[in-house]
């Protein structure tokens, strides 16, 4: 009997719904080629949530996420709701459903594609063969540490993370690293801030656990100069939630175009995918997104979650042969475009090279 799952999309606002569209449509090829089933069940998160039920994230939503085997995540928020207090705006009910979730680990792929090479604003010899993972702590530090208050004359934010937090994001770096090359970089500020000479004592006692793989640390100014510099150094790169979210926007634009990058956050129960760029409304409902992070976001689902790695690699070498074979989006466009792609046309050229797969 073929294996059957039961995938939460949660399609959002913006740009989300059209590629969710696009790797739902990749997925349902890869699923037919390997011979299982994926289950789809729809719901509300975001600007949209909150337009519909006032809410941006519903008890309905939340619950059928803990329901899951894994989670595809478009994208929230938009100029529309900025004005909102902040339990009511988009980007609250994300942050909600990470904590809720306990996706603690943020893992963001940055690689570039031999074909994307000339899209870096970098030098081709410096971003050519970049292969990083940025392991980021997700659901502690500043975004979620409290006392949190805006008063008339001031505002702050309080960051905290406690050794468990530490403990648990350090050992999937490590993990991590053993699969690669073996090096992880401890991105922290602990020259000025406590909690990042905490952060740096508890990662250096979780290293004595892996004898096998090489630490170094780096101050997070430093480590966002050294990534335009010489990325290539880097392996994999472990820090808490707003280094990472920050280094990790950076680090996408490495391979020019932070439409082609995806995303894991893991936890113990199920797990979110979703591509790192954001809801872009300016351009919704035209047509020209790209869907290509959406879709390598997918692949991760099904390698991490649902155990499907022979599907995995087949999205992503679908991915390599349309970039290989000259399709691009508006955003590659300039780049050894030979067939300028919708959204639609992207996501058809890769699930039709995935549904070929058994016959080739």
């Amino acid at each position: 009997m073929s294996k059957r799952y039961k995938v939460a999309v949660i399609k959002g606002d913006g740009v989300g719904p059209e590629v969710i569209e696009e790797a739902k449509k990749v997925l349902d090829a890869a699923a037919y080629s390997f011979r299982f089933t994926i289950d789809y069940y729809d719901y509300l998160m975001g600007g949209v949530a909150v337009d519909r039920v006032g809410v941006p994230l519903p008890d309905e939503t939340l619950c059928g996420c803990l329901d899951a085997d894994a989670i595809l995540f478009g994208a929230v928020g938009g100029g529309k709701w900025d004005s909102l207090e902040h339990n009511f705006r988009p980007e609250h009910g994300l942050l909600k459903l990470r904590k809720s979730l306990d996706v603690f680990a943020n893992l963001r792929p940055i690689f570039v594609y031999n074909e994307l090479a000339d899209a870096s604003t970098l030098k081709t010899e410096v971003i050519s063969g970049v292969d990083i993972m940025v392991v980021r702590e997700l659901t502690g530090g500043i975004y979620f540490g409290e006392p949190r208050a805006k008063e008339e004359d001031k505002a702050y934010n309080t960051m905290i993370y406690s050794r468990e937090e530490i403990h648990r994001i350090a050992k999937i770096a490590f993990e991590t690293a053993l699969k690669r090359k073996k090096k992880v970089c401890s991105v922290d500020k602990a020259n000025v801030l406590e909690v990042s000479r905490f952060w740096r004592e508890e990662v250096i006692r979780v290293a004595q656990e892996y004898p096998d793989v090489a630490l170094t640390h780096m101050y997070v100014d430093n480590a966002a100069m050294q990534l335009i510099k010489n990325p290539k150094q880097f392996d994999v790169i472990l820090t808490g939630n707003l280094f990472g979210d920050i280094l990790s926007d950076e680090a996408s634009m490495l391979c020019g175009s932070i439409g082609l990058l995806p995303s894991a956050s893991i936890g113990h129960k199920v797990s979110l995918y979703e591509p790192i760029h954001g809801s872009a409304p300016d351009i919704a409902k035209q047509g020209i997104v790209n869907p290509i992070a959406a879709i390598a976001s997918a692949s991760m689902m099904l390698r991490y979650s649902l155990q499907q790695e022979e599907a995995a690699n087949a999205i992503d070498k679908a991915i390599n042969k349309v970039l290989k074979d000259g399709y691009r989006t508006r955003d590659i466009a300039s780049f050894g475009a030979k067939s300028l792609c919708t959204t639609d046309d992207m996501g058809t050229l890769i699930a039709n090279i995935v549904s070929r797969h058994e016959k080739e």
